[in-house]
């Protein structure tokens, strides 16, 4: 293949191409961007010193008609969490830089002054991009727009510029805004601290992706298409597409899963309020969009655009997990209110299960009460203007609740838990604990099976069997997130083999490989392995794999129960 990988140099603003090594042949995305770090980055240095690198790469199939496939993997050492890290977006950004033919972008070095990055058919240019600084990020995106036309952008924001372990890294919606976030684990800061605000990418005329085996890739695409369509989760007329995320509000709260008020219950009458079927009967008066898409070629189409009651002041996709951070957890229960939270994140360029996590331990240590979203958006405007209290919040969960003297902090290797609570989803916990990544729901989606019953159903407050589920999952996540397609594929593919079989045939279409089905917990895992070294050597270990005490101690109502999974249990995960 004709793939290169960019290297931009901060320091000298050299920027060149290099053939993509033999030993990375069939990497990208995670793969890739976990590899390289392992490979180039001392495990010991400082996440915003001078020898940590940022590494962007979409998936293998990427930028193909494959369906939803418009992903790409971020990766570095985190400053949030102390290790690894790899976080996952989906936008054309991803699709561009593939039909450019570029396998990978790996950022190092620092400089002085803030700069552009600019890509197109003719070659890369880096240029100075400080009239941009301390600017908000939805009117930046629309100047970036304005200034080289359309173009996929990616960017930074103020959260990033002030060193914030919680920014993350926006990307362009298909509306162009400033919506959709590789927001986990404090990126945005290392790329602030390298001295790259943003990257423009321009696709016309591009070569675009070589497949070397048309026929074979068409067969597996039919494949994985008619298992989305056929899917009840992911059909055009199903769960996902009608109300988006959001749908598991209810479902989850059904469960007695949801977290409310930092993870103090686990269910609340007040849910459906902010509910996917709640919201998406606003957005249709309100003449949003919905169902909508996160990137071309989506085909489950869960993404939406929130705006105010009158139309106005686009907001971009409500998540499931945003809703239920800025909502729920928080004791807020108004759609417009979690909105304009949301929006204010967008802007600053925080990830928003951080910031409502951080916002709730805030909540909890009396510096704002539960259910005040005016003041929860007052303190989102202290990190604007750069304040010691914005400087709390903007360093998350586990920052502002030890500074607050907070005993409960929903935290796993220092990152924010998200919206399913361990104590009454068992395997998603095992999850929290044991993934390279700090606590993530979608480093092993347990909750297909624990809650969905997809793939097999599984009682979420059994023990039996759990670690191996995770495991499994954590295997075959990584996997998914080096091939590009959404995660959300997901629940096709665990329910239908023929759907499994065409992920298959599309890579080895595209990569001339003879790749089998079986082949895909083993390149999950070798993934996983190389993740959990660079950790070890970073300096975790297996008691950085636990559960916060206070889930250990007290029970989550309704259900009453503790985390009881054993430190043996979560020790076999990766024996």
């Amino acid at each position: 293949m004709t793939e290169k990988i960019l290297r931009v140099d901060m320091d000298s603003g050299d920027v060149s191409f290099e053939d993509v090594p033999d030993e990375y042949d069939a990497y990208a995305g995670r793969a890739l961007t976990s590899n390289v770090i392992a490979d180039e980055v001392d495990p010991q240095c400082h996440p915003l010193g001078p020898n940590n690198k940022l590494v962007f790469s979409s998936g293998l199939i990427t930028g193909t008609s494959a369906p939803s496939t418009g992903r790409l993997s971020v990766g570095a050492k985190s400053p949030l969490t102390g290790g690894i890290k790899e976080s996952n977006v989906g936008t054309d950004f991803s699709q561009a830089l593939k039909k450019l033919q570029i396998r990978g972008i790996v950022v190092e070095g620092q400089s002085d002054e803030y700069k552009l990055l600019k890509i197109d058919k003719d070659g890369v240019d880096l240029v100075s991009a400080e009239e941009w600084s301390g600017v908000g990020l939805y009117q930046a995106f629309e100047d970036l727009n304005s200034e080289f036309g359309d173009v996929s952008v990616c960017g930074v924001g103020i959260a990033a510029e002030i060193s914030g372990f919680n920014s993350g890294i926006a990307f362009n919606d298909p509306e162009g805004m400033s919506t959709r976030y590789a927001g986990r684990g404090g990126l945005g800061a290392v790329m602030a601290s390298r001295g790259l605000k943003y990257i423009v990418v321009d696709d016309a005329d591009a070569p675009g992706v070589e497949i070397e085996d048309r026929e074979l890739f068409k067969k597996g695409r039919k494949k994985v298409v008619d298992g989305l369509q056929e899917h009840d989760v992911t059909k055009p007329d199903g769960a996902l597409p009608n109300y988006g995320t959001s749908v598991l509000i209810n479902i989850v709260n059904e469960v007695g899963a949801l977290p409310i008020n930092n993870f103090s219950e686990g269910q609340s009458e007040k849910a459906e309020k902010v509910s996917g079927e709640k919201k998406a009967e606003e957005i249709e008066k309100r003449g949003g969009v919905n169902p909508h898409t996160c990137s071309p070629g989506c085909i489950i189409r869960c993404s939406e655009v929130w705006t105010k009651e009158d139309g106005s002041d686009p907001v971009g996709v409500l998540e499931y997990e945003s809703v239920w951070a800025l909502g729920p957890n928080c004791g807020i229960y108004d759609l417009d209110i979690i909105g304009e939270l949301n929006r204010k994140c967008n802007d600053l360029g925080m990830d928003t299960i951080e910031t409502g996590a951080t916002l709730a331990v805030a909540m909890d240590g009396g510096l704002i009460d539960f259910g005040d979203g005016e003041a929860a958006l007052e303190l989102l405007e202290e990190v604007k203007e750069n304040t010691a209290l914005g400087k709390l919040i903007v360093n998350g969960a586990k920052f502002t609740g030890d500074a607050l003297g907070v005993t409960r902090i929903p935290v796993v290797k220092g990152q924010a838990m998200p919206a399913y609570d361990p104590r009454a989803v068992k395997g998603i916990g095992i999850t929290y604990a044991t993934s390279t990544m700090g606590a993530d729901h979608t480093a092993g989606y347990s909750i297909c099976q624990e809650v969905l019953g997809v793939g097999g159903k599984r009682d979420p407050l059994e023990i039996e069997n759990k670690t191996d589920l995770s495991r499994e999952m954590q295997a075959t996540t990584a996997a998914i997130d080096s091939v590009g397609h959404c995660l959300f594929t997901a629940f096709a593919l665990l329910d239908i083999d023929e759907a499994l079989e065409g992920v298959i045939e599309e890579v080895n279409g595209v990569l001339g490989t003879d790749m089998t089905v079986e082949d895909i917990p083993e390149y999950g895992m070798d993934v996983l392995k190389t993740e959990r070294e660079f950790n070890k050597a970073a300096g975790m270990t297996k008691q950085n794999d636990r559960i916060p005490e206070f889930m250990r101690e007290e029970k989550l109502p309704p259900h009453n129960e503790v985390f009881d999974v054993s430190d043996e249990q979560l020790d076999s995960v990766h024996n």
